[in-house]
């Protein structure tokens, strides 16, 4: 197995509904991605999948949320802009361009701060 990683990043404005402090106040973030593609073996050139292909599919999909007021968009309308819900957003755009015969989207990790983050396996990982 080969786990084939990018890191990017967005800044973006959001705030927590219904949230017990300081975050249902506007504020922004610089978020930090990381998203790993999961490859079984290599191809003819030796690789689980291009970085170039990689770096494209995830821009577009991060360009989406940059600069930003994450709680106008629709994805997010009904549902709070939290880290834990970019990942499962940034999945869910990613996981169908992301996947071949032998390799799909392992997991998305969103940075919320330097010090803060998750990962988010899919829908279907294993518990």
């Amino acid at each position: 197995m080969y786990d084939i990683f990018i890191k990017t990043h967005f800044a973006g404005a959001h705030h927590l509904r219904d949230y017990p402090g300081d975050c249902e106040k506007p504020h922004g973030h610089n978020w930090k991605i990381r998203v790993t593609v999961r490859a079984s073996e290599v191809d003819e050139l030796g690789m689980g999948i291009d970085f170039k292909i990689l770096k494209k599919v995830v821009k577009h999909a991060v360009d989406n949320l940059d600069h930003q007021d994450l709680n106008t968009l629709p994805a997010f309308q009904d549902r709070n802009p939290s880290s834990e819900h970019i990942a499962e957003y940034l999945f869910r755009e990613l996981a169908p361009e992301l996947s071949a015969d032998r390799y799909s989207l392992y997991s998305v990790e969103v940075w919320e701060t330097d010090t803060s983050g998750l990962i988010y396996y899919g829908p279907d990982a294993a518990n």
